[in-house]
């Protein structure tokens, strides 16, 4: 078939986990529950920080922005494809793709970038408790937040640039349950090798770099609180950062799973179930991480249904 550019009316085809017609209302019922629970954590989670005054901090504040994009993340992907289930249909449309590519690239970003500047926060919190309050003001945390919202806004855009570079034949096939931009990349009847250079780009800054700057601040955070005298400190120090570094092994343990396995799993469905660990299931548990792991959140939590009751 002759390569085209795709209009506004062109469809394009997810096709999702399975196509056993049993299995599509469990399926439902699963990613239903699955996005209400994301949506409901994340959502207590920004109210208990804004209802409590003590947690008028920076961390909290980057975690309230966290939680946010958490709930765009799923939300970029996840009810498209309760609807394609309920309507028994695998169709979206090439604008509808873009939209999910753009939000989906956007909140994916600010998930990793706010993972950063959180370790950013814990660094200055345990390498410098005595500046800490002078460096993390909050007109810095404002304009790190703004400055966050920008990169991933140009993130999204790099990406839109990269499809709009793309031609594909007339019957487009996505072995994903969302317009997955690598996937995508090997659809196209077009010569790729330039997108694929710009999409390799991409990863390198807007992942590799986030990545490279988490694994430096640990480090110095392990040197510091190795050097602390007493076992009390040492925990009391290590248990201040507990809660991010299991949310940020759990996102990028995942993601780098998802991407080295996509070099050694042949089976398409399978690579898509294994997307969903770090698309649905990590936004899902990481307010249950940080409210299970900290006595702050807790005590705002019981005070916050407290005033609802």
């Amino acid at each position: 078939m002759e390569p085209q550019n795709l209009t506004a009316g062109f469809e394009l085809l997810l096709l999702g986990f399975s196509d056993d017609p049993e299995l599509q209302p469990l399926l439902f019922g699963l990613f239903l529950t699955m996005y209400l629970v994301t949506v409901l954590g994340n959502t207590v989670l920004i109210l208990t920080v804004g209802s409590d005054s003590h947690l008028h901090t920076p961390m909290y504040f980057f975690l309230s922005n966290l939680s946010l994009a958490d709930i765009g993340f799923t939300s970029s992907t996840v009810p498209k494809m309760l609807v394609n289930i309920q309507t028994q249909s695998k169709s979206i449309t090439y604008t509808g793709c873009l939209i999910q590519v753009f939000f989906y690239s956007i909140f994916g970003c600010l998930d990793s970038l706010f993972l950063t500047v959180m370790a950013y926060d814990r660094f200055v919190a345990i390498c410098h408790p005595l500046h800490y309050t002078v460096i993390m003001n909050p007109r810095l945390c404002g304009l790190l937040v703004l400055l966050l919202f920008f990169l991933s806004l140009l993130h999204s855009q790099l990406h839109i640039l990269m499809m709009s570079q793309l031609t594909f034949c007339y019957r487009v096939e996505i072995p994903q349950f969302f317009c997955d931009p690598p996937q995508l990349l090997k659809l196209a009847c077009s010569d790729t090798f330039s997108s694929g250079i710009l999409l390799n780009c991409i990863g390198a800054i807007f992942a590799g770099i986030p990545v490279l700057g988490i694994l430096f601040t640990y480090i110095r955070i392990v040197s510091t609180i190795l050097k602390i005298p007493s076992t009390g400190g040492k925990y009391k120090a290590f248990s201040t950062c507990g809660s991010h570094l299991s949310v940020v092994c759990l996102f990028y343990g995942t993601v780098i799973g998802v991407y080295l396995s996509s070099a050694v799993i042949s089976s398409s469905r399978k690579l898509a179930v294994a997307t969903v660990m770090y698309t649905v299931v990590t936004p899902m548990l990481n307010p249950f991480i940080y409210s299970l792991r900290n006595k702050d959140i807790k005590t705002a939590l019981r005070k916050l249904l407290r005033r609802t009751n």
